[in-house]
């Protein structure tokens, strides 16, 4: 389980969750006492976890429904991408849940019983469910909310069981040339590839086979002509994607993590051909909102 897979939607909807826990313990509805002094005191106020028949409904489809469905929002981002609680993700489940919870909460309060005055559990609960309905529906397609929720260079186990690189190593976009980065194959420091004369031409440039550009420009399992132009860049992923094999098995053979640098070594019609750290290539095949270096 991998922290740096929440994006700062993800956080949103954490927020609105525990948000949405206080305030199913303070009170949803109260009510007015036209009596005598000493006894409006104990005038009668509830909130959802109590046995009333005013709010018998409104625990499983406000309070639960939304924590569940924060829950399962959650979970889902530390599970491989495309894996499914039959036809939906648990993603997508969460967020049926959550947009469900919101509707639950408005529509408690125009329902409210005759002689109730709606109290701040309610308004919390509106005001929360709102929030992770908007950020678990949005996150995916605003950019700012789909960034990773810790930054690279925090706090967190380092994927693979190495380190995280530093400036200048392998895995960071600040190269050798005024923080570009280097070619693919170049040791930090170096300009030229590692083993090749200063002046001879680069493997994976336009029009010399190496190891970014099939001879040939054959088609590969992947699926797509390999791009002429293609230049090797680094690029980080905003949640854990996988990785699959370049022959077109389905099984993955990594995980790409937030926070970490990948190196792009060809391009195949959408996907990407990707190498991890400890030298592993595959074909990424969602390259959607991925940070370049």
């Amino acid at each position: 389980m991998n922290i740096r897979s929440l994006t700062r939607g993800d956080g949103a909807v954490i927020g609105a969750a525990v948000l949405l826990f206080i305030a199913s313990f303070l009170d949803y509805f109260s009510t007015e006492c036209d009596g005598p002094a000493e006894y409006c005191d104990k005038a009668p106020s509830f909130n959802a976890w109590e046995d009333t028949d005013q709010l018998l409904i409104v625990l499983p489809s406000v309070f639960l429904a939304g924590i569940i469905g924060a829950a399962l929002l959650v979970i889902g981002r530390f599970l491989p991408e495309g894996r499914k609680l039959g036809p939906v993700t648990l993603p997508q489940l969460g967020t049926g849940l959550i947009l469900t919870s919101a509707w639950g909460a408005v529509w408690s309060l125009m329902l409210a019983p005759d002689g109730a005055n709606v109290s701040a559990g309610a308004i919390l609960a509106v005001l929360a469910t709102l929030i992770a309905a908007v950020a678990a529906f949005i996150t995916p397609i605003v950019p700012a909310l789909g960034a990773p929720l810790v930054p690279a260079g925090g706090a967190g186990p380092a994927p693979y069981g190495g380190q995280y690189p530093q400036q200048g190593g392998y895995g960071y976009p600040g190269g050798p040339q005024g923080g570009q980065p280097g070619p693919y194959g170049a040791q930090p420091g170096q300009g030229q590839p590692y083993g090749q004369q200063p002046g001879q031409p680069q493997a994976g440039q336009p029009g010399q086979p190496g190891p970014a550009q099939p001879a040939g420009g054959a088609q590969g399992p992947a699926g797509g002509a390999p791009d002429p132009n293609f230049q090797p860049f680094w690029f980080a992923v905003p949640m854990a994607r996988p990785l699959f094999p370049e022959d077109g098995s389905p099984q993955p053979i990594a995980e790409l993590a937030p926070g970490t640098w990948y190196l792009a070594v060809e391009q195949r019609g959408q996907a990407l051909i990707a190498q991890t750290q400890d030298g592993r290539r595959g074909v990424l095949q969602d390259t959607s909102n991925i940070q370049r270096g």
